[in-house]
């Protein structure tokens, strides 16, 4: 049964989710706010708020048909038969819950450097992130099945696990903030584009009008390049006006990851064949954690 939820919660997709929380953690640490309880909570309330979304999209998926034998990928939980309907809903209120509870520790923890303001934008933006996290799939209105689930990667995992962290510290926004959380959130996105050009046949018998469906497969490549190209422009601006600004020039390191988005580029622009792209989400997502640790690593710990 253990194996079944952990199979359910896809550990896989976990370092991409953090991603967003340790590149907003790295800016804050490096003007002298960081807060270990803080850091720890918020990856704690990150790691929820992706498995609550992992068991609902098995859930919608499966109460929708999109799961089903011509899906390209590996097995979800319900599909596989190694879940029922009944279990996955209990694991969502059990996993929901947990993920309020985080929050709200976060937020607490964070009193001391919020306004009140703040403090209850964030808790209407904890729930958000719940209600998010569950209506990518599940429901009439799904967002996921009309193509908006890339807007909401790109918010989510982007703007708010960035921006949303940084200021959590105590921290002003800052524009050099945004550059970083727009990198993360449209290679975030990618990783969605992926999964959704591999599922492009079966997702459109099945009526989900995803990003790729409704842009077709060849036009949906050039959404993709153009994700991670303008992701890389801007992970590169963020590098440069750090690097200069407090002349460490190590941060340049952090680039190295470009070479893996650019042989992956060339994969999917030669791609012809939708199932051929799965074992690019995995790469798309490793890069984009390895950047943001290099990134928090070398803007803290690097001589300069």
């Amino acid at each position: 049964m253990i194996k079944a939820w952990l199979h359910a919660a896809r550990l896989r997709t976990l370092p991409l989710s953090l991603s967003g929380i340790i590149v907003g953690t790295g800016l804050a640490a490096v003007l002298g706010a960081f807060d270990g309880a803080i850091f720890g909570l918020a990856l704690l309330t990150t790691t929820g708020f992706q498995v609550l979304s992992n068991f609902a999209n098995d859930l919608g998926d499966s109460q929708k048909g999109t799961d089903n034998a011509e899906r390209v990928g590996p097995a979800r939980a319900i599909q596989s038969g190694q879940l029922s309907a009944g279990q996955m809903k209990v694991g969502m209120w059990v996993v929901g819950l947990i993920s309020l509870l985080s929050a709200l520790a976060l937020i607490y923890t964070s009193v001391p450097h919020l306004s009140t303001n703040a403090i209850y934008f964030y808790i209407v933006l904890a729930l958000a992130c719940i209600a998010a996290a569950i209506t990518y799939t599940v429901g009439k209105n799904a967002y996921g099945y009309r193509g908006l689930g890339d807007i909401m990667v790109l918010v989510f995992f982007g703007l708010v696990s960035v921006i949303g962290v940084f200021m959590l510290y105590g921290e002003a926004f800052e524009w050099i903030v945004l550059f970083p959380a727009i990198s993360i959130g449209l290679w975030s996105t990618a990783v969605l584009n992926l999964n959704n050009l591999r599922d492009i046949h079966n997702d459109a018998k099945m009526q989900k009008r995803t990003m790729v469906v409704k842009l077709g497969f060849q036009k949906a490549k050039y959404y993709h390049v153009f994700l991670i190209s303008f992701g890389m422009a801007t992970w590169f601006f963020t590098v440069y006006l750090l690097a200069i600004s407090a002349m460490n020039y190590w941060l340049f390191l952090t680039l190295i990851p470009s070479i893996g988005f650019a042989l992956h580029l060339q994969k999917v622009v030669q791609n012809t064949e939708p199932a051929a792209l799965d074992p690019e989400l995995k790469k798309v997502a490793l890069l984009t954690f390895f950047s943001s640790i290099l990134f928090a690593i070398l803007l803290n710990f690097a001589p300069h």
